[in-house]
């Protein structure tokens, strides 16, 4: 499976990617940047895709993961609870086409402020 690498601010992370037509795009897109806008434990940033929620989207995630959030065409990393959760489960704030899973520890994530800088790239 391809490999994304993540940098956002003070933290470079690597994804692997899973084989879902959104992570196809994703995949196809790169490189990009953006500005990290946190929603509890969860990074999102617009990216210049735009796709329908997939068969499999869903709200509840699980900590690691990456997806895509079709309403605001943003993509989104979870490493803990959002305002929409109701106990420690990653939950968007609707239907996500999950794109594949952080390796490493995701929770690192919680350094990194709103307005910070968001590179994806290829992993070389």
């Amino acid at each position: 499976m391809p490999t994304l690498r993540i940098s956002a601010g003070p933290v470079t992370l690597t994804a692997e990617l899973n084989d879902s037509p959104t992570a196809r795009l994703l995949w196809d897109a790169l490189p990009m940047d953006g500005s990290a806008n946190r929603w509890g434990d969860e990074i999102y940033f617009a990216i210049p895709i735009d796709t329908e929620g997939d068969r499999e989207a869903c709200a509840e995630v699980e900590v690691g993961e990456i997806a895509f959030w079709p309403p605001g065409n943003a993509f989104c990393i979870f490493w803990g609870p959002t305002p929409a959760s109701s106990g420690s489960q990653p939950m968007a704030a609707s239907p996500v086409n999950v794109l594949g899973k952080v390796e490493g520890d995701a929770t690192q994530l919680g350094r990194v402020a709103s307005g910070a800088r968001v590179r994806l790239e290829r992993e070389a």
